[in-house]
């Protein structure tokens, strides 16, 4: 094609595409015509599912070695991906980086002998950050460091206590309830050292230093929508993006949450303000709820509107939640002397859902299709981004489309959408406004006009006022 421009064809937001490496290739087969073909099937969601199920057993915490094996096992997918170590002590705007904490073991001993809260069964049974212990004590002396949820009685709940020094045990309500009074053997072999805070970072050039920035956190332990369908999205959103030519650069960060968003920032907050275009964090994005957005501090960066565009034509039952209920990183990449254009992108959004921050957030509430239905969302806002330019006709009045085989010669169910979307983007393409503001403007998918876009570059009449063109194409969608 002359423009160079590339089309990626897709399936549903539900399904996604095949990321495996061994696919790779037929992702990338070219099927005539310069435009690029998925011709996989959709195996994408259960890819990611089998990562979360991987990370899922791991002892993350704030800091330790569950960060550094889980930032492990994700570089064995994005062999770029560089991990920083940032020491105890160190000064990161108005926070300190906390002591490293590890644990080897954690358990109680019963009366009778049985052993409960073992985080060998389940790595929330221990309070994050518990200091050492090794005593018998009383059931009276224990039950105020025993927490559970009498409203989920079967719930083990996540509780942490990163800055004051403590130990506990979490505890469902039923197995609380169940103790018998005696003497009770309690085991905490964990650590607090000087150590680092550790997060990893993958950058992704591309022909301009205009970037789309990507965080999500790896702090939390067994809990799989809240901790790890964000960190697997993001792999398999830049594994699909690498193998692509890019007019945009990418960076991803796997961070712990807030203290590991500051520290990166405290290093890279003047490459990021200069550069960054857009940002999404992602958070609980694999659950098969509805799609959430978290806005941007004042709503209105190009991060909120592409987000909201792919959403209300492939989602219009999404949720959108203002700033003033934010929760997760968008509050250090969004707070005032920081300031990034970016928003947060979720399934059903944190803290809306009875799983939340409980042991019930497991590997069935994360699901294949969740998952890929998140992927679908976080590559749909990236190819808008590609493509959003300033297109500009090249020809005074209307151009005749007909003698260049541009107008149906006969009436065909179909043509009357096609043609509007070709001869109104000819009436708004003046160079002023940008192919997603002349899609809201018409309120019409950013997609629908891309079609439009081939022909009338390939044919001369129309050129991108933009520094490079574009070679990402998307067609999509039934949502």
């Amino acid at each position: 094609m002359a423009t160079g421009l590339h089309l990626i064809e897709m399936e549903s937001i539900g399904t996604g595409l095949d990321l495996a490496d061994s696919l790779i290739g037929s992702l990338l087969e070219f099927a005539g015509g310069g435009r690029m073909k998925n011709s996989t099937t959709a195996h994408t969601g259960q890819q990611m599912h089998d990562l979360v199920s991987r990370l899922f057993p791991i002892r993350r915490s704030l800091t330790g070695d569950g960060v550094r094996e889980t930032l492990e096992i994700l570089s064995q997918h994005l062999p770029s991906l560089e991990v920083h170590e940032v020491p105890t002590g160190t000064k990161c705007f108005d926070w300190e980086i906390p002591k490293e904490w590890n644990v080897t073991k954690a358990y109680i001993v019963t009366p009778d002998g049985r052993k409960i809260c073992d985080i060998e069964e389940n790595n929330l049974h221990l309070v994050g950050y518990s200091t050492p212990v090794d005593a018998v004590i009383s059931l009276e002396e224990l039950l105020p460091r025993l927490h559970s949820l009498p409203e989920q009685p079967t719930a083990i709940p996540y509780m942490t206590s990163y800055y004051r020094e403590y130990w506990g045990f979490c505890i469902s309500e039923n197995e609380k309830q169940a103790l018998k009074p005696g003497d009770y053997h309690v085991v905490i072999d964990s650590e607090l050292t000087d150590g680092s805070l550790t997060y990893g970072e993958l950058y992704i050039p591309g022909e301009l230093e205009a970037e789309v920035f990507v965080s999500t956190y790896i702090c939390h332990p067994s809990m799989a929508n809240d901790q790890l369908s964000g960190p697997a999205v993001a792999t398999f959103a830049a594994k699909w993006l690498r193998e692509l030519d890019r007019r945009l650069s990418y960076r991803f960060v796997f961070v712990p949450e807030t203290i590991g968003a500051i520290a990166f920032l405290s290093r890279r907050f003047d490459d990021l303000k200069s550069n960054v275009i857009a940002g999404f964090n992602l958070s609980c994005i694999g659950d098969d709820g509805d799609y959430s957005v978290v806005e941007s501090r004042k709503g209105n960066t190009l991060a909120d509107e592409v987000s909201q565009h792919v959403l209300k034509h492939l989602a219009p039952d999404f949720k959108q939640y203002s700033f003033f209920q934010r929760g997760s990183d968008e509050r250090q990449y969004c707070s005032p002397e920081i300031d990034l254009p970016l928003c947060t992108l979720s399934r059903t959004k944190f803290g809306e859902f009875p799983e939340y921050h409980t042991s019930l957030d497991d590997l069935n509430f994360v699901t294949p299709t969740g998952l890929s239905g998140g992927l679908d969302l976080l590559t749909n806002c990236f190819l808008c981004l590609e493509n959003n330019q300033r297109f500009r006709m090249k020809v005074a009045c209307e151009p005749q489309l007909g003698k260049r085989g541009l107008y149906p010669t006969l009436s065909v169910r179909g043509n009357g959408e096609t043609v509007r979307n070709l001869t109104n983007l000819i009436a708004y393409a003046d160079g002023t406004e940008t192919l997603l503001e002349i899609a809201n403007r018409l309120d019409r998918p950013f997609w629908s006009f891309l079609d439009s876009i081939d022909k009338l570059v390939e044919h001369d009449l129309l050129e991108s006022i933009e520094p490079k063109q574009n070679p990402m194409r998307i067609q999509r969608f039934v949502a």
